[in-house]
């Protein structure tokens, strides 16, 4: 498959664009005091575990998607040249 020029910056920023954003949310989530994350003796609540699942599974996901835009970039480059 071949993917334009445009369609592979988009996913590769899509990839950092989830880095970003999901790091500073479990940065967040490890600091919550609201009560929400851990309970009065500091264990990990349910909220805390799937949470860290969604942040993780995103991670993954944004790194697949951001691999696949910058093999993209790489093969316009090669083709231009």
């Amino acid at each position: 498959m071949k993917l334009s020029r445009r369609v592979s910056w988009f996913l590769l920023a899509f990839g950092v664009w989830s880095w970003f954003i999901w790091v500073t949310f479990v940065k967040n989530l490890w600091n919550d005091g609201s009560g929400l994350a851990f309970d009065d003796a500091g264990d990990p609540t349910a909220y805390f575990w799937v949470h860290l699942l969604l942040a993780v599974t995103s991670f993954v996901l944004g790194t697949v998607i951001g691999v696949i835009g910058l093999r993209g970039v790489r093969a316009a480059r090669r083709a231009d040249a």
